[in-house]
This record gives C-alpha cells, structure tokens and sequence, in this order.
C-alpha cells in the first residue's frame, strides 16, 4: 500500500501565497511520466497511482500516448505544498518531439532532469542539460530507478560532474543501491560530516562560503542553506536527488527541494498583458484552446488581446485580436474568482477539452506567474506572444529546425483537400512541422524523425480518419546566394502585350541565419500598397524553392525598379512578373547547397580509434584533436546528417560494442559537388536571360 509523505496538502491549507512553473525534462523511458504521477500522488492530488503500462496516467492521455507509452504532447498538472501552487509540465523524452521541449522552456521559473541510475548521462541527457545551463534556468536533477539492478551511485555522479556539469552537490544518501530495499534519506546538515561534504561542493560557485572555509569560522547550516538556494536560483549550482519513482523513495525530498531552491519569476513591469502561447490543443471539428503563460499584467474573461507572431519585428501589427470567451486557470476551481484558496482540487490537468466543471469558467482572473486555457480564439497558434514585441531573445531557437522532408499523399485522392486541411491544423499546433503545397497535389512535411512520421500518420488515421501514404524521408538542405545578381522586367509601350508591370530586383548574400530578407531601394508610395504586397508575397513564396530546388535562405532581396500604368495594372501582373525576374537574379548571384550536420562526440576504445576515425573521415566528417590515451579516446567533430544514422549502425562493430555516441544537430555546410543530392521534383527552371 502506498503511503504519502508528509508534503501533502493538508485538509485546511493556508492561502497560496506562490506558483512555480516546473518541467519535468529527460532523456526517453528515463520514467518522467511515473515520477509525475509519483509527485501527484504524494501531495495529495490524485488518490491513485496512475501507470504507463496500463495506461492511465493523468498527463499521457492522448490514445496515442497510451498506445506507445511516450509522451507526444507537454502537459500540465499542478498540485500544492504548503503556500505553494507547483506547475509541472511534463515534456517528451523522444528527440523527435523536441519543439515541444523548447515551448516548455520558455515559460518555465526551473526544471527537473531525470536521469536513470541504470542507463546512466544519455546523450539526450546531455543535449537537454547543455541547453538548461545555457539558459541559467534553475535545475534539480533526480536519479531514478535506484531499485533495479545496476543502479549506479558514486560513479554516475562522478559521470555526471564530467559529461553534464561539475557544479552538482549531492542531497541524499542511498543504502541497497541496486536492490528492491534501496533506501534514500537527505543529508542531515545537523550533521559535522554531511555539512562539511555540503560547504565543499557550494564553495566551487559561491566566494563567501569558501571564504569560511579557508579563513574560518565554518558556515552554519542556515548559511548553506541560503547559499545553496541563491546559486541554484542562479542556475550555477545544480543538486541531485536519488531516489525511485515508482517506489516514491526520495521523492520527498526533490519536492522539498523544489519548492525551497526554485525561485517564482517576478511579475514583469506595466499593467499590459504579456505572454506566451506555449501549446494548443483542436480535436477534428472541436474547439481551439491555447495554454497561455502569463508573465505581465492580468486576463480575464471577454477581454479584447492582441497576439503577435514570434520574429515579429517592434513595429509589427498583431497577428492576430480577439476577444476571450472563457479563461480556466490551472490548479483551481471554477469559482474562485482566481483567489488562491489552497482548497480540494483536481489534478489540474487541461489539455484542450472540458473544463473541471464542464462548464465555462467566467469568474477566474489570469495573474502573472500562472497558465490558463483560453477559448474564443480560433485563429490562435502556438508560440503567439501577447504584448507586442520588445526587441528582446524570447524568439530565439533554442534548439535546431527539422531537417527531414517527406511528401505525404491522401490514400483516396478525393480527400486531397481534407489532408492538407488536417496537416495545416496540426502545423498550428506545432510551428515546426512545416507545411506546404507540392507538385503533384502532394505536400511537403519537415519533420524531426521517423517515430513523428509514424504519430503523424496515426494521428490522420484516428483522429481525421485519412490514410495518408509517405514518401521515404530525405534531410533538407538549403540554399544562399554565392554573389550579386540582378534582373528587371520593364513595360516597353502602349502597344506591350506582356503584363502591365515594371520589376527590378537585386540578389545578395545575407548575415548567416537572417533569412530571407525582402527590402526597397525605390521610393516608397511610387506603387499603390497592393502592388508592393503583390511583389513581397510573390518573392517570398518563389524563395521557398531557388534554383536547385531548395529553399534560399540568408539573403537580401532589394527592389531596384517598379513602375505601372493606370488603370491597366493589376496586382496580378506584379505576381506574373516578380517570380521569373527573381529567378533570373538568383541565377545570376549562383546559388550554393548546404546540408545540415550533427555535432557529436564518440568515447571509444584505445584500440579502435584507427578504424572509428577512418570510418568518419570516409563519412565526410571534420574531426577535432582526440582527446584521451591509454584506455579510452573521446572523439568529437561534424558530420552530415545523412550519414548519422548509418554511423550509428556500424560503430558497435568497429568498438565491439563499447562506444558510446552522441550527436545532436548543429548547423550546416556546403555539400561536396560529388555528394550534392539531386533538387527535388518541381524544381523551376532559371530563366535564361
């Protein structure tokens, strides 16, 4: 029977006083769903452990999710500890749902990484902690799974200090390590042995306890405990808690550690609303919803906002206003007028469908710090910020773009229009799987991998009931201009028969990850607003796919000329034009192929360097200096990604079975002349002159 802690809510709670946004981050099976559960459970949230074999957890309730038994959509549950309202976003572990992953970040106030004592730092593990740390975003790490056979204690930690970060302090001891009577307990810090061994590890990152160290006299444990909160607050210092979710052990104390060590964001300055769309929900011919993070300012119901889209620039119109027809706050019930009672509550998940009540809930107020279901706004998408933009990095990516595109065709050809219906839904849903027309009735999908591609046509099977057949994946490259070109169109006379439109145009490179920038030379107001708009929509659209069939990128185009007799010219004329003037440019500037490639490092036996190196030399990899000597070489460089999946394949081979990869996307390069892919069917012709 299992029993709770002691960090469940009591029956008569105080008034909350706080909320923190928390992920729960890991790499795949690392048990992020069952720890969830575990956190629910223990304070009082659900009365009942919820299971991934059996498929009734509180987060993964698509009937996908509990087909497979991953995590495909973030969720949020939210219990409470004392004053404090816990927030927990549970994200996919899979590298193929990793846009997910990086909405969640962004709303969060810290993180829990999940780690197995088993499996040990997966290379997951180590693309997600980099990213953590980069953000300074306060993080916990819990090692799971210490009952099973080969749990690891003191060597993963020693693993841990060396692949993730060597700013870890350890907060809980294990006996039985590896057995089903493994036992976790916190470090008493009443303790002289558990102090000492705590000061030690805070004196890396904090100068005033190594002061006392050195100089005496030694902190006190109310001094390491302030200590420890502010570098864990400031994402310099990260402690670890063991423990096992299924079994609840060391579960106390990471929710102590969660809501004492994690600090709440401060509200943001001005009475305005600002906030971030971090996912949305719309079943087939069902209601949109959006999971909104407010940061600024309040909402409540039948408020009129604005939404703008992310890269937006200062002075850009909102992409979107509407008004809110209903607000659901996580965490409370229908009624409270968004008071913090602490009173009995559901789990607090939402995830697109009924409210707890099953009604609208018309009464609640959205304050900053919280995250609601909004309702009212059919045209919303995910990643829309409320407030306009504000110049700061908030739309930064964090990780990389898809770099797979398939061609998927509806099986019965008379619901062509019902696919691409159902592809652009789920797109608004996910900004990262691209979609757009093709030849052939076709349409293009980047995707981040193979297991996507399976969800994404299970999700058209059961849900949009499509059967929808996929071309073999292939890795997306780009193009950017080599040089300069330009190229113009210009009505000869009365008597002209073409099309009543002067264009000029000039291609040129752009700074590396500008993308395709469209700006004016001529005098603005020289054309009528609909003939400019016919002109930049038309180059944007032609620039999707350049002169070798791939997208262009990193470039300016700048137009040099226009002109139009009225009332003869038409905004279809300047689309009839702009298309072929700009191909003519691009051939005239050159264009040049870039493929994406993976980082990766590769720890490899002694003996198998030669072998391992010549492989990835063959391979197209650049190679660094290997680091390392008699037992071990830790080998790291680029690699294209093509190649990643076939590396992976023969690298147990080349290492009997003792190398361990990993690779992470970054960045791209020009393609070999001897490897260039051929372009893509459709691709347009350069016009000649």
């Amino acid at each position: 029977m299992h029993t709770r802690p002691t960090a469940r809510t009591p029956q008569n709670p105080p008034r909350l006083r706080r909320t923190l946004n928390i992920g729960i981050l890991a790499h795949v099976d690392a048990g992020k769903t069952s720890l969830t559960e575990r956190l629910l459970f223990d304070t009082g949230a659900i009365g009942r452990l919820g299971s991934v074999d059996t498929g009734d957890t509180r987060t993964d309730t698509g009937a996908l999710e509990r087909q497979r038994g991953i995590t495909i959509r973030s969720a949020v549950v939210s219990f409470t500890v004392g004053e404090v309202q816990v927030n927990l976003i549970d994200t996919p572990g899979h590298s193929d749902f990793i846009a997910e992953v990086e909405r969640a970040l962004g709303v969060l106030d810290g993180a829990v990484l999940l780690l197995s004592a088993v499996e040990g730092v997966q290379a997951r593990t180590r693309v997600l902690m980099r990213t953590l740390r980069r953000l300074r975003l306060p993080t916990l790490l819990f090692v799971n799974k210490i009952d099973r056979m080969g749990a690891q204690g003191e060597a993963l930690l020693a693993e841990i200090r060396r692949l993730l970060t060597p700013a870890v302090v350890p907060m809980t001891s294990v006996t039985g390590l590896g057995t089903a009577q493994a036992r976790s307990a916190p470090y008493p810090l009443e303790g002289a042995e558990a102090r000492e061994r705590l000061a030690e590890a805070v004196a890396e990152v904090d100068e005033g306890i190594l002061a006392r160290l050195v100089d005496g006299p030694p902190p006190t444990a109310d001094q390491l405990r302030t200590a420890l909160a502010a570098r864990t607050a400031e994402g310099a210092l990260h402690p670890v808690y063991f423990g096992s979710a299924l079994g609840g052990e060391g579960v106390g104390a990471l929710i102590d550690g969660m809501v004492r060590l994690i600090p709440p964001a401060p509200p943001g300055p001005g009475p305005e609303p600002r906030g971030t769309v971090f996912a949305v929900h719309q079943p087939p011919n069902g209601e949109r919803t959006a999971h909104v993070r407010l940061f600024a300012g309040e909402l409540r119901p039948r408020q009129r906002i604005e939404l703008y889209r992310p890269g937006a620039p200062r002075d850009a119109r909102p992409a979107l206003t509407g008004r809110i027809t209903s607000l659901d706050v996580i965490g409370r019930q229908p009624g409270d007028g968004g008071r913090h009672d602490g009173g009995p509550r559901d789990s607090g998940r939402h995830d697109g469908g009924q409210h707890n009540s099953g009604r609208p809930n018309s009464g609640q107020l959205l304050t900053p710090g919280n995250i609601a279901v909004l309702r009212g706004l059919p045209g919303i998408r995910t990643g829309d910020r409320l407030g306009p933009p504000d110049g700061t990095a908030a739309d930064t990516a964090l990780f990389p773009s898809p770099t797979l595109e398939t061609l998927v065709r509806a099986g019965d050809p008379a619901r062509a229009a019902d696919l691409r219906a159902a592809l652009l839904a789920l797109a608004d849903q996910d900004p990262l799987l691209r979609v757009r027309p093709a030849p052939d009735g076709a349409t293009s999908v980047l995707l981040h991998g193979e297991v996507q591609k399976e969800i994404l046509a299970d999700t058209l099977r059961q849900e949009y009931g499509i059967g929808a057949e996929f071309t073999p994946s292939r890795v997306v490259c780009v193009e950017r201009p080599c040089g300069v070109g330009e190229a113009c169109h210009e009505i000869a006379k009365r008597g002209h028969c073409g099309p009543w439109a002067t264009v000029g145009l000039r291609v040129e490179p752009g700074a590396r990850g500008s993308g395709p920038v469209f700006t004016y030379e001529t005098e603005l107001g020289a054309l009528p607003h609909g003939f400019h708009q016919a002109i930049e929509e038309t180059v944007l659209a032609t620039l999707e796919q350049g002169p070798r069939g791939w997208a262009v990128t990193d470039c300016r185009v700048v137009l040099t000329r226009s002109g139009f007799i009225g009332p003869v010219s038409t905004a279809g004329h300047f689309r009839t034009v702009t298309r072929p003037v700009l191909l003519r440019a691009l051939d005239r500037a050159g264009t040049r192929v870039y493929e994406p490639c993976h980082a990766f490092e590769a720890e490899i036996p002694a003996a198998a360097l030669a072998p391992v190196t010549a492989r990835l030399t063959a391979l197209g990899a650049e190679l660094a200096e290997p680091v390392g000597g008699q037992r071990s070489w830790l080998v790291s460089g680029a690699l294209p990604a093509r190649q990643v999946q076939r590396l992976e394949g023969l690298l147990p081979g080349l290492t009997h079975g003792e190398g361990v990869w990993m690779s992470s996307p970054s960045g791209d390069r020009p393609v070999r002349e001897e490897d260039a892919a051929p372009p893509r069917s459709g691709t347009p012709r350069s016009l000649g002159h």
